[in-house]
């Protein structure tokens, strides 16, 4: 399939634009590949405005002139005649502006990277332009399609074993945001050889600029199957190093929202990461696919019930993340119940109405038996009594109502029964009392902690009261739980959990309340696990976060690490993840790996630096990585040499495009090029050789063009 570019006299400009850090996900299509290939005579000199090209060119052009026209559209339309109070007003003038906002026509972005000419559907001889989002003329008719339309679909599955009626797929290539390329592959012509097609093939290697991008111009078949999903149902993605399974998630929420927006405009969606410097890292994907309600947060976002101010050591950290902390919490809760042993007597008027003490352990045992939530089953009660007192009085010949019932539930002996009963609960005062009180935690934890257990997350110095205590991240999540069991915690439409493999069983716990009614999207690599409480399999982590029925789907496809530089890191997975399939890589590039070991310990500093040197003499984006021990060492070598560097997460600039990366945040992030110091260090910065392992194979597939290791110790015996 050859690629049409201008003719030599009007050369594609080069890419000058700084580079920096991206995630494992392949960018969108803003700058064709160069060509040597002689352009057809239609796309000759004196041709390109009146070819092909020149058409096309056409047509985005008009297809940019009607966004704006769109655009334009939105902010005329006049609202002061058609609401009916100022809240209204409000209401649909932020719809507005949400609107316009969505329509903004970004310079460098594509408003369309394909093209489908169809054969003999309903679309016989028609030609459909895909893009990001949808834009039409004057008249109603499509300009560009948006690439979730069902239309849209065959650009991404259409083969020649499978044309699907398509007889051409047009691609196209983008320098700076101008048409400068296009490709052609007609899919029911037996005569054209099956090839691969070079801008898609650019536009993966194309290297990392600013966050992280969409992958819309580049889906695979197997990824485009996992985005079209349905709703109701909840997909695990198991994807290792570039297989793009991020960028999957993204747009699994884009394309929901597209198929299903007033339903998710209810119930709401939300995009769940490890970190904020992740999050920052893909802040960016959805709002260029038009989409701007999706809530971004970490864990600890949703948990934030206290204040985090302390760390657990890793055998406490281990034991509060154990789904059986579930059933501790529930049987502290409920000790909070105690049966009655007098009765109430309400009066009312001149009357005395009495329910006795066997009477009131009925309906106590009752609530107790259909197991409700803490909180309703404590509202309910006074209710339950003043049925019961209602009951009396309609024997004793009174018509009382619902506003009788009412007022009988205020009563003062009733809320005083009430209280005494089922008194209410606060939750980090629940929890506080549970890690403080060796009795109390003995008592509820009998039979499902043993004694050592117990021992590892009772505080050593109780607190004096909440506020005072150091919570930490863990005991966060222990309050979540309980608040759950108290009240239930608002579910969402969709949620997006991303590094999944690094969460606890209570964590899981805590996300799928979130999404309890309804469907989630689990993205990560068992390959990746590096905290002590890390996710043994994908079934285990379903049954916790309360979605065993979800597919669980695996991609196995490598698109942006080299062949050569995955199938080295891949030498660690029979010892850390023994029965887990290694990446495939569909990307040969020789040359991307060197490992250099330097002789002296002294000299290990300088030969990092100079590799770092060497690679920023290259275009795109470079991270050194090194065990986190060892980066305020690096931090201070770099800045007596005088070369500026960033932090994860924040963005590059045409002076500073290296980034100073720790072990224990690389994952998620990608470089162009990467310096990986001193493999053993990461390793052994672990508590366990497996979790070092697993932190060591992280680090080494952050590259997507080249990666340098440089040791003064030996390496890690698995790598040889």
């Amino acid at each position: 399939m050859p690629a049409h570019v201008p003719a030599p006299s009007t050369p594609l400009p080069p890419s000058t634009s700084p580079t920096a850090a991206q995630s494992d996900e392949a960018p969108r299509s803003d700058e064709a590949p160069q060509s040597d290939e002689t352009p057809r005579p239609d796309g000759g000199p004196g041709a390109v405005d009146g070819g092909p090209l020149g058409r096309e060119r056409a047509h985005l052009a008009a297809s940019r002139s009607a966004l704006r026209a769109m655009r334009e559209d939105v902010q005329a339309l006049d609202i002061r005649d058609v609401t009916a109070n100022w809240v209204n007003a409000a209401v649909l003038e932020a719809q507005i502006d949400e609107r316009v906002k969505a329509l903004a026509d970004l310079a460098h972005t594509p408003l369309f990277f394909g093209r489908l000419d169809y054969l003999h559907s309903a679309q016989e001889g028609q030609s459909f332009y895909i893009g990001r989002r949808h834009v039409h003329d004057a008249e109603g008719d499509p300009m560009v399609v948006d690439w979730r339309a069902p239309v849209s679909q065959p650009f991404y599955r259409a083969s020649r074993k499978d044309p699907q009626d398509v007889g051409l797929r047009r691609r196209f290539g983008y320098t700076a945001g101008d048409l400068t390329a296009y490709e052609d592959e007609h899919l029911t012509d037996p005569a054209e050889a099956e090839q691969t097609s070079k801008l898609l093939q650019a536009e993966i290697e194309r290297p990392r600029v600013g966050p992280m991008r969409d992958i819309v111009a580049t889906i695979q078949p197997e990824q485009d199957e996992i985005v079209r999903s349905g709703l109701s149902g909840s997909v695990c993605v198991q994807g290792g190093p570039g297989t793009g399974k991020t960028a999957v998630g993204l747009h699994r929420v884009a394309y929901l929202l597209y198929a299903h927006r007033e339903r998710l405009a209810r119930t709401g969606t939300l995009v769940i990461g490890p970190n904020r410097s992740f999050l920052h890292y893909i802040e960016q994907v959805l709002p260029a696919l038009g989409e701007l309600e999706v809530r971004q947060a970490t864990v600890d976002d949703l948990v934030a019930h206290v204040e985090v101010r302390g760390a657990d050591e890793a055998p406490a950290a281990v034991v509060k993340g154990d789904a059986r902390m579930a059933r501790v919490l529930r049987r502290a809760i409920r000790s909070h119940v105690t049966l009655p042993t007098e009765p109430v007597v309400v009066v009312r008027g001149s009357r005395r109405w009495r329910i006795p003490a066997y009477e009131l352990e009925e309906i106590v045992r009752e609530l107790l038996d259909r197991d409700i939530r803490y909180g309703a089953a404590r509202e309910a009660l006074p209710q339950r009594i003043a049925h019961a007192v209602l009951v009396r009085m309609e024997q004793s010949g009174e018509a009382p109502d619902d506003r009788v019932q009412d007022a009988v539930a205020r009563n003062t002996a009733v809320k005083a029964a009430v209280k005494a009963i089922w008194p209410p609960v606060e939750p980090a005062k629940l929890v506080l009392r549970l890690l403080s009180d060796a009795t109390f935690l003995a008592e509820h934890a009998e039979g499902v902690l043993d004694a050592a257990e117990q021992a590892a997350i009772l505080m050593e110095k109780p607190p004096r009261s909440v506020r005072t205590a150091k919570w930490s991240a863990a005991d966060a999540v222990l309050i979540d739980e309980a608040t759950d069991l108290v009240r239930r915690t608002h579910s969402l439409g969709h949620v997006v959990l991303d590094e999944a493999q690094d969460l606890s069983p209570m964590q899981y716990r805590a996300v799928g309340r979130r999404c309890s009614t309804g469907s989630a999207t689990v993205l990560g690599d068992l390959a990746q696990g590096t905290t002590p409480w890390a996710t043994g399999s994908w079934a285990q982590a379903l049954a916790h976060l309360g979605k065993p029925e979800a597919v669980v789907e695996e991609l196995t496809a490598g698109f942006r690490v080299p062949r050569e530089v995955i199938a080295y890191a891949s030498r660690l997975l029979p010892h850390m993840s023994p029965g887990l399939a290694p990446v495939s890589s569909v990307r040969e590039n020789p040359g991307s790996l060197s490992v250099d070991a330097v002789a002296e310990a002294a000299d290990l500093d300088a030969a990092v630096l100079a590799a770092c040197a060497q690679s920023l003499r290259r275009e795109g984006s470079i991270g050194l990585i090194a065990a986190d021990a060892r980066i305020p060492v690096l931090a201070a070598a770099l800045t007596a040499a005088g070369m500026p560097y960033l932090s994860p997460g924040e963005e590059t600039t045409a002076e500073s495009r290296l980034t100073l990366v720790p072990a224990s945040l690389a994952k998620g992030l990608e470089y162009d090029y990467v310096v990986l110091d001193e493999p053993s260090a990461i390793v052994s910065g672990e508590p366990d050789e497996r979790t070092g392992l697993r932190r060591l194979y992280v680090t080494l597939t952050r590259a997507v063009s080249g990666l340098a290791v440089l040791h003064a110790t030996p390496l890690p015996a698995q790598l040889s």
